[in-house]
């Protein structure tokens, strides 16, 4: 009996899209790791990059709950004493809101080589609008949590 295992080469990649207006952060980062790592497929092999394409539209109105926005931080650093930079959840949701829903996603996927190319297959934007209306993405719904 031989194990099978995925290829590379076999993988049959959609495209999803989901919308992030009024859902948590870390609700939707973990829906979207899913998917980019192909955990919901049969065909699921570890140390193979099977996962899909995600699109994550409305990212400047994502939700954080209780006091997230003002002491969550991210932080920079060039490695040159003193350049360390750290800027808050709502500073960065000014300046760039796909960051806070990229490195939510990226701090869920596992820390190796695959990563990158994990990563590379999430496509976060600001507004409603994105130009992958071309790979006809499917919506994916995200239930919310009942409170």
């Amino acid at each position: 009996m031989n194990t099978w295992m995925a290829k590379n080469e076999e993988a049959d990649r959609q495209w999803w899209i989901i919308d992030a207006s009024g859902q948590r952060l870390g609700r939707v980062a973990t829906h979207v790791a899913t998917l980019l790592r192909g955990k919901h497929k049969p065909t699921f092999t570890p140390h193979v990059d099977n996962g899909d394409f995600v699109v994550v539209i409305n990212a400047d109105k994502i939700e954080m709950t209780g006091t997230k926005w003002e002491e969550k931080k991210y932080y920079r650093h060039s490695r040159f004493f003193g350049s360390m930079k750290e800027k808050t959840a709502a500073q960065m949701k000014v300046e760039d809101p796909a960051f806070i829903i990229s490195e939510a996603v990226r701090g869920m996927l596992p820390t190796n080589k695959l990563s990158y190319s994990l990563i590379n297959k999430l496509k976060a934007y600001s507004g409603a609008e994105h130009p992958h209306s071309t790979q006809k993405p499917q919506p994916y719904v995200i239930k919310a949590k009942k409170d």
